[in-house]
């Protein structure tokens, strides 16, 4: 399989071109980043058109992907994430891993620019041969996890990667959502106990299947032991989850290349343990039944507000609750009958 990265002028060659689905479907399957790129460009889109081209592409790729381990990383604003991809990128390269990176970037509620560019912020994994970089802007999507994420996910797996890694924004609610498209969930922290542990919700806690503290380094390094014991002590208080596995708790210093070993070791032992007990599979079922369920609620939504009449029926229903005239739940309820 062809690793080089393309040159500029392929790629302006290519967004000239019409593709169709085997150029995409071939291209794809070949390697190809350019091609790669522009299929997940397609995925993104809104246009009606594009969309049907992407799902058509999607059905075909999919008995080529589910091959890769996919791997969501979160974290508060600061605490390093793009300084551990990018070390956590290379090692994994060092151990001859092909990795793609799904970066979840915060985009502008007015323009929808996206604000970070981590192509420049992971400078050195962008211009390994072996890593792809693909950032994401995330619009009005809830949580701030990408419109089509997981179609990238399927995208780059079918491209040949061996690890998919998807950094979220780190704000709460994409933390339940990139779990539900990932095998492992890992949570980095700082050196911040006592107030960090007071304020972390019970809930990230319970979906995170290890937690890092990073920037354990130079007078942070005490401060990080004690983060990490007290992590440790509030994860033994959660109930047992029904996988049986007891989540890990580690520090490590991205920055100056130590613990990112113990991480990938970690990360392995939990994969190996949920092939073992058939939770791996199980896992990858469920994801695909959810997402199935996602589009459906999506579809039919998009069904009915596109429909003229009904929206006049919306309208009409709104002033009706405005002025106390129905209820909500009565409401409802007359649309439902309509």
């Amino acid at each position: 399989m062809e690793n080089n990265i393309p040159k500029s002028s392929d790629f302006i060659t290519q967004s000239k071109l019409n593709l169709t689905i085997d150029d995409y479907y071939n291209g794809i399957l070949s390697g190809n980043r350019a091609i790669l790129s522009r299929a997940i460009t397609l995925a993104e889109s809104k246009s009606p058109k594009d969309e049907q081209i992407s799902q058509e592409l999607i059905t075909r790729i999919l008995l080529h992907s589910g091959k890769s381990i996919r791997i969501g990383i979160s974290g508060s604003p600061g605490v390093g994430k793009s300084t551990f991809i990018e070390t956590f990128g290379n090692y994994l390269i060092e151990k001859g891993k092909r990795i793609a990176v799904l970066a979840i970037d915060p985009s502008s509620q007015r323009t929808h620019g996206s604000i970070l560019g981590d192509k420049t912020r992971m400078e050195k994994l962008a211009r390994n041969p072996n890593a792809f970089i693909r950032p994401s802007p995330t619009g009005d999507t809830l949580g701030g996890v990408a419109r089509k994420t997981r179609e990238a996910i399927f995208l780059c797996e079918s491209a040949g990667f061996d690890i998919i890694l998807i950094e979220t924004v780190g704000v709460g609610q994409s933390e339940i959502e990139v779990r539900s498209m990932v095998d492992f969930f890992l949570l980095l922290l700082l050196p911040n106990a006592g107030d960090e542990l007071q304020g972390i919700k019970k809930g990230i806690i319970e979906i995170a299947d290890a937690i890092a503290i990073n920037k354990a380094d130079g007078d942070q390094i005490e401060i990080a032991e004690r983060t990490r014991q007290e992590y440790q002590i509030a994860l033994h208080i959660l109930a047992q989850r029904e996988s049986k596995w007891s989540p890990k708790v580690m520090t490590c210093s991205a920055l100056f290349n130590q613990g990112i070993d113990e991480i990938w070791n970690v990360i392995d032992e939990y994969i190996n343990f949920a092939i073992a007990n058939d939770k791996f599979e199980k896992n990858r079922q469920v994801q695909l039944l959810e997402w199935f369920e996602n589009l459906l609620k999506e579809t039919i939504l998009n069904h009915y507000f596109q429909n003229h009449e009904f929206q006049k029926k919306i309208e009409d229903i709104k002033s009706k609750i405005v002025n106390l005239e129905i209820s909500p739940f009565a409401a409802v309820k007359d649309i439902l009958s309509m």
